[in-house]
């Protein structure tokens, strides 16, 4: 079966893409911009759990609950440039990551005095009718990046 590509671009203003690197692999920075996220969207969301080993092979999770329930996601992390770019895999149940097709880029690119991104999530074809809301999400995300330490 063909992926399909959700995408969704943004731009900083006063963060370098160090920064937003550094914003998006290091737990603590990830549990306040994820929060904020959250919060804005959730009444009952709460993060609980976020971890990383920021290297190529490395795992990552996201840990939640919504309304009492898990709300986690998780991956690994494929290809780190500094500055530059982040690929990983992104998977919210055991059978996604079985299939191992669920892969995230964040690339960045300096602008000014600050950074243009562009955040793509490569999926099956299944998941075509959830694109917009999809490249939505990661929007919001780098969004609340930005409101949190911009």
């Amino acid at each position: 079966m063909t992926n399909i590509v959700a995408a969704t671009d943004y731009t900083f203003s006063t963060l370098s893409p160090e920064q937003i690197c550094k914003a998006w692999l290091d737990p603590g920075l990830v549990r306040r911009w994820m929060n904020r996220n959250m919060e804005a969207k959730f009444e009952d969301y709460e993060v609980t759990d976020i971890r990383s080993d920021p290297v190529v092979g490395g795992r990552f999770f996201f840990g939640g609950k919504q309304g009492g329930e898990p709300s986690d996601a998780w991956g690994y992390y494929r290809e780190l440039v500094p500055g530059q770019r982040i690929v990983f895999t992104w998977f919210v149940d055991v059978g996604e990551e079985k299939e191992d097709n669920s892969t995230v880029t964040l690339d960045l690119e300096p602008l000014g005095s600050g950074t243009r991104a562009r955040m793509s999530h490569e999926m099956d074809a299944q998941w075509e009718p959830y694109a917009a809301q999809t490249a939505q999400a990661w929007h919001d995300m780098l969004k609340a990046i930005d409101e949190t330490f911009g």
